[in-house]
């Protein structure tokens, strides 16, 4: 019995692509790309063009693109270092009440300096509602920022309309794309995004790397010393990681679109298993179910979260309760309080992503041994 990973939104397999590009860079090209030797500047060209696979995934020109550690520093960095710069103009942000744990982090941070932060709440199916939005800012309003698609829930935001009203107030606005970008052409040519976050582990690329677009007007202060990536973050560039994250980016340019039909299958398909095997009445859907196919949130409200999650891994296929930034809290999630759920509803809920290496055979067995689980628990 093969192993099922059904948990794409935490972290991705690395693709053969990607290994076999990387490996060359962990051994005979070792060197620092900032030496001025030949070593060096053989280190230094791979690490150009994965900026511009990656700019190219995104729309944008390479000179946009900032490599960091991943998703959670270019989050803070975003948030941090616009704030930071900006403190002139005003200390009001607004986020959203489920943004990244990375982004609550920033903005915790930033009150010891003053800053005033409005958690925005969500609707019923975990969206901003805009109007709200409207009500928030302030004339010392300087940076929103809000997701593009939820971690845990797969909803996608509003992200043109609150652009448009950014750059109408003058506002700075960054969005965490990090599970938009795997299945969305996300084109910053011409969405009003100021600050976008993308990471590599989530595309199929080694762990450890992410990137940070900054619009050509924008000034952020770096949060890491140091003359590399422009003086926008220092630190000895992991030059691995980079070249697997821009291959990984140019492979998912390449495979965008049917990594989205074939997720949009896969959830189709376990929703229908679900119907038939257990009725409509037994599942509550999380969130919007037009969001992103690559994640489902889902309850079924005679087995707790935990149950579920321990009972599939059993049976050697692996899901989640929500966010892995809080992995091993078995908890109701920030975000699932969020949209004021009943508690059979809330204390159920688990996540489902899809990804690279899922086949409609796996689907199949994963949506029946959820069957068999709760018919087990309900007698």
């Amino acid at each position: 019995m093969n192993d099922i990973y059904l948990d794409h939104g935490a972290t991705t397999p690395v693709h053969p692509k990607v290994f076999e590009k990387m490996t060359p860079f962990l051994q005979e090209r070792f060197g620092n790309p900032s030496s001025l030797h030949s070593k060096g500047k053989i280190a230094k060209i791979p690490i150009e063009d994965a900026r511009v696979y990656v700019a190219k995934a995104l729309h944008t020109h390479p000179t946009r693109i900032v490599f960091t550690s991943g998703g959670t520093e270019s989050d803070y960095t975003a948030i941090v270092g616009a704030a930071l710069a900006q403190r002139e103009k005003g200390k009001h942000i607004i986020i959203s009440e489920i943004e990244h744990s990375a982004v609550f982090e920033a903005v915790d941070f930033l009150k010891q300096f003053d800053f005033e932060i409005t958690y925005l709440p969500v609707n019923s199916q975990g969206i901003v509602e805009i109007d709200q939005l409207k009500q928030a800012i302030r004339n010392d309003t300087i940076l929103i920022s809000v997701m593009y698609v939820n971690n845990e829930l797969g909803t996608i935001q509003p992200i043109q309309q609150i652009g448009d009203i950014a750059r109408e107030k003058g506002i700075l606005f960054h969005t965490d794309a990090v599970q938009a970008f795997p299945v969305m052409d996300i084109d910053v040519s011409t969405l009003p995004v100021d600050l976008l976050t993308v990471s590599s582990h989530k595309i199929n690329g080694p762990k450890g790397v992410g990137a940070l677009y900054i619009h050509k007007d924008v000034k952020i202060r770096p949060l890491i010393g140091g003359n590399q990536e422009r003086n926008r973050r220092g630190g000895t560039e992991n030059v691995p990681g980079i070249v697997g994250f821009g291959e990984a980016a140019k492979i998912l340019t390449e495979t965008r679109e049917e990594k989205w039909q074939k997720a949009q299958q896969f959830k189709n398909r376990m929703i229908k298993i679900w119907k038939e095997k257990l009725g409509e009445e037994e599942f509550f859907i999380n969130g919007d179910l037009h969001g992103v196919p690559s994640i489902l949130n889902i309850s079924f409200p005679s087995v707790d979260t935990q149950t579920m999650i321990v009972s599939l891994d059993m049976k050697k296929i692996a899901i989640s309760g929500g966010s892995a930034c809080a992995a091993g809290s078995i908890d109701v999630t920030r975000v699932i309080k969020a949209l004021h759920l009943p508690d059979p509803i809330a204390k159920s809920a688990i996540r489902i992503s899809f990804g690279y290496g899922n086949t409609l055979e796996d689907i199949e067995r994963a949506a029946k041994e959820i069957v068999n689980i709760v018919n087990r628990k309900r007698k």
